[in-house]
C-alpha cells in the first residue's frame, strides 16, 4: 500500500509540471525517482505476499533473490562510497551543478535545493558563486535577467525577526567578493557541508543503515525457511501417494 502511495503521488506530480521542463531534468527529478523507487517496491512486496498466501516457491524464489540483489547493491554502494570517497564526491558535485542548472526548470527541484541551502545553511556547489551556471543567475554582461549576478534567497542568512521573506535578498551577491557577501549570504557550498554533515553523523547513518538492512536479511531468511517447508510437505504428499498406489501398503 505505501508503495501504490508513492507511485501514485510521483505520478500526480509528475503529471503538474509542463512537458519541457519534464524533458528537461529527467535525471534529477523527485517525481520520476518515487516513481521508480515505488514501482519496484510494490512489485518485491507482491511477490513476497502472494507468493506466501499462495505457497508459490517461484513468486518466494524471486521475493528472496530480489531482497538479496538489493541489499547486495546497498553493501557495494556504502563499500564504494567509503573507499573512492573522492569519485563520489566529484559525483555529488556533478549532480549538484546539474541541478543548479536545471533550477528554475523543476519546482520540485526547486523546492530541494531550497530546502537543502537553508538546512546545511550553504550556497551552491563548492561556493555562492556557482549559481552562475543557471542561465538567470549568469553573470555575465549580456544576460537580459533581472535576477543577474544574483542567488537564490534561500542563500541569504536567515533572520528569525523577519515575517515576509525577501525574495530578492540574494540580488547581485555574486559580484561581491567572499568577505563583502558573507554579511547576507552563505558563501560556502554545500558540497563541503554535506560531506562534514556525514562525518559527524557516521553512527546515525550507520543505524539507518543498519535498519534497512536487518528487515531485509529477516525477509530473505523467512523466505528460505518457507520454501524449504513447502518443499518438504510437497515430498511428503508425493511419498504418500506413492505409497499408497502400492498394493502391498
Amino acid at each position: 500500500m505505501i508503495s501504490m502511495v508513492m507511485v501514485a503521488v510521483g505520478v500526480y506530480a509528475r503529471l503538474l509540471k509542463h512537458a519541457e521542463a519534464a524533458m528537461a531534468c529527467l535525471a534529477v527529478d523527485p517525481a520520476i525517482l518515487l516513481i521508480v523507487v515505488g514501482i519496484l517496491t510494490f512489485l518485491i512486496t507482491f511477490c513476497g505476499c502472494i507468493g506466501s498466501l499462495r505457497e508459490n516457491i517461484c513468486l518466494l524464489q524471486a521475493f528472496s533473490i530480489c531482497l538479496t540483489i538489493v541489499f547486495l547493491l546497498q553493501l557495494a554502494a556504502g563499500v564504494l562510497g567509503f573507499v573512492f570517497s573522492d569519485k563520489a564526491r566529484g559525483k555529488v558535485s556533478e549532480i549538484i551543478n546539474g541541478a543548479i542548472v536545471h533550477y528554475r526548470d523543476d519546482l520540485d527541484l526547486q523546492n530541494l535545493i531550497d530546502f537543502g541551502q537553508k538546512e546545511f545553511s550553504c550556497c551552491g556547489g563548492v561556493s555562492y558563486k556557482d549559481w552562475s551556471q543557471n542561465m538567470y543567475f549568469n553573470c555575465t554582461v549580456t544576460n537580459p535577467s533581472r535576477e543577474r549576478c544574483s542567488v537564490p534567497f534561500s542563500c541569504c542568512l536567515q533572520d528569525t525577526n523577519e515575517v515576509v521573506i525577501n525574495t530578492m535578498c540574494g540580488q547581485g551577491m555574486q559580484t561581491m567578493s567572499y568577505l563583502e557577501a558573507s554579511a547576507f549570504i552563505y558563501t560556502n557550498g554545500c558540497i563541503d557541508k554535506l560531506v562534514n554533515w556525514i562525518h559527524s553523523n557516521l553512527f546515525l547513518l550507520g543505524g539507518i543503515a543498519l535498519g534497512l538492512a536487518v528487515p531485509q536479511l529477516v525477509g530473505i531468511l523467512l523466505a528460505q525457511i518457507l520454501i524449504n517447508q513447502i518443499r518438504d510437505q510437497i515430498k511428503l504428499q508425493l511419498y504418500n501417494q506413492q505409497h499408497r498406489a502400492d498394493p502391498w501398503y
